[in-house]
């Protein structure tokens, strides 16, 4: 909760989350890959550990979801929730609360889905079996962007070999180091290595995911090679000052992640392993 409440304010420009056309087709294409079809219209939806809502409101706002809820344990990510929802015109349910004792009836939603969440609950059957509860008979799960341990051991090797390179990358773009951080920045730079307790492999998803009572389990990888390019960029810059990176480096990186990304689908996902891919994604039917 805590690392959550402070990355709150910030989050979205971090991680350059938006809720236009770019946004919405995001969501759509990972829903669509984590449930193998087309996503249909769900006419209840709630979002699992929403964050500041960078799944739950482009859905919605992509006509894929009709009423939406959205819980997480923290409420500062809420608070930027419902600011966000309140500025798209969205009306959102929003529950501070643990993901294992939900406030809903049972039978209450189509579609119970979350990005990048399952990795961070310690309890992770019992939540599943949270999930099947609230769920109507048939409903849909689906979960995007949790880590592969695989795949996550795999992208230490570039994460390692950018540190290695970092004081020669500053030199090169004529940044200075990154100076000690404000205490909660450096507060919050300490909980992030804290708050991750898994990272699976594809059994481990099929397995807890029928132990809770699902079905028609599906598990799939996403993101290698852009995975490792991402990290490599992505320790750089934390090396430097925030302001001394330049545009064109910056450009860069951003554009040459979509363009691997787009080998990774269209090349790589179909042909290799779940395991290999940096992260997994996971759908059921209750």
């Amino acid at each position: 909760m805590r690392y959550h409440d402070l990355a709150a304010a910030h989050y979205d420009a971090k991680w350059g989350i938006s809720y236009g056309g770019l946004g919405q087709s995001q969501v759509k294409a990972k829903l669509g890959k984590a449930l193998g079809r087309k996503p249909e219209r769900f006419a209840r939806g709630l979002e699992i550990g929403a964050g500041t809502g960078y799944f739950g409101l482009n859905l919605t706002r992509a006509g894929v979801v009709g009423e939406l809820a959205a819980v997480d344990i923290s409420p500062g990510m809420l608070g930027q929730l419902e600011d966000s929802a309140e500025r798209l015109g969205i009306d959102v349910e929003c529950a501070a609360c643990e993901a294992g004792s939900l406030p809903f009836p049972d039978d209450s939603f189509d579609l119970v889905f979350g990005h990048a969440v399952l990795h961070h609950l310690p309890d992770l059957e019992g939540c599943l079996r949270e999930f099947h509860r609230v769920l109507r008979p048939g409903g849909s799960l689906a979960f995007c962007g949790e880590p592969s341990l695989y795949g996550d051991r795999l992208s230490s090797w570039p994460k390692r070999a950018a540190y290695k390179v970092a004081p020669v990358w500053r030199v090169a773009m004529g940044a200075s180091a990154r100076g000690d951080r404000e205490s909660e920045q450096h507060e919050e730079d300490v909980l992030e290595q804290v708050v991750d307790v898994h990272a699976f492999t594809p059994g481990d998803l099929d397995a807890a995911a029928g132990a809770a009572g699902f079905t028609k389990v599906r598990v799939s990888g996403e993101e290698l090679v852009a995975n490792w390019f991402g990290w490599v960029n992505r320790t750089l810059e934390a090396s430097a000052e925030p302001g001394d990176v330049p545009w064109l480096w910056r450009q860069y990186a951003y554009r040459g992640y979509l363009a691997l990304q787009a080998l990774d689908r269209t090349v790589l996902e179909g042909r290799l392993p779940p395991a290999l891919f940096y992260n997994l994604l996971v759908s059921a039917r209750a």
